[in-house]
């Protein structure tokens, strides 16, 4: 389970999920007198809330299931639809602000698609090293 390459880029995909709940993603105000707010995880609405501890609890569970990858290839795909999403969400809540700037933090959202895709690639590959070993016998 640990010497697969895909187990680390599905924990960091949960762990960049979960830091993502607390950093801020953006940071500005809604009106042009009021104080500056932070968008994060736990700012962002409840919708947000749960995407994010869904596509973390996504990723720890993949690792898990290492013995079953295409149960594995599917959470994978998922956890890069669900951050799809997050990110749209994510968009919406940036549009009510009137300014602001994005927070060096935010890309932690695409860096949680990318690891996810990369744990794809890793479950493929093992997918066919098995079944080219299965052809040989």
């Amino acid at each position: 389970m640990l010497q697969r390459i895909q187990t680390v880029w599905l924990a960091l995909a949960g762990i960049a999920s979960l830091l993502a709940l607390k950093l801020p993603y953006y940071s500005g105000s809604h009106e042009a007198n009021q104080p500056y707010h932070e968008l994060n995880g736990i700012t962002g609405g409840i919708l947000i809330l749960l995407l994010s501890l869904g596509i973390a609890v996504i990723a720890f569970v993949a690792i898990s299931l290492y013995k079953n990858r295409t149960t594995q290839l599917r959470l994978c795909v998922a956890g890069i639809v669900l951050e799809a999403l997050l990110i749209y969400l994510y968009y919406r809540q940036v549009s009510g602000f009137a300014q602001g700037t994005f927070s060096l933090t935010s890309i932690l959202q695409p860096l949680v698609v990318l690891f996810f895709v990369m744990a794809a690639r890793g479950i493929n590959k093992d997918e066919k090293l098995v079944k080219d070993s299965e052809r040989l016998r």
